[in-house]
């Protein structure tokens, strides 16, 4: 899976340490692209639109009761304008009660 396939969620789970459900998203693409960022948005409303609707406790009925997490893998570190992107929707993301976390790896 990655940020291309813009309907999919790319992996879910539960963390050990913390019991936070884990949706995981993969970004293999560089910085820079204006429709990088389009597609970045489409897969993020993708994974709110997953979890605000119920349908995560239908595909992953362990999520119930649990806080949410989702996680966003790089291949590539962001860009101004991706810094700029990531804080903005970070703050959207967290005003709906689900945390956000950006990794590079």
């Amino acid at each position: 899976m990655s940020i291309d396939q813009t309907e999919i969620i790319d992996a879910i789970g539960i963390d050990n340490f913390s019991g936070d459900v884990i949706l995981t998203m993969t970004d293999h693409l560089k910085w820079g692209a204006h429709h990088h960022l389009l597609m970045l948005q489409e897969k993020l409303n993708t994974y709110l639109r997953f979890v605000e609707s119920g349908e995560i406790l239908e595909i992953f009925p362990d999520a119930k009761e649990r806080n949410v997490l989702i996680s966003l893998q790089c291949q590539y570190p962001p860009d101004k304008n991706g810094v700029k992107f990531l804080n903005q929707v970070s703050g959207f993301i967290k005003g709906a009660g689900i945390n956000f976390s950006v990794s590079v790896a």
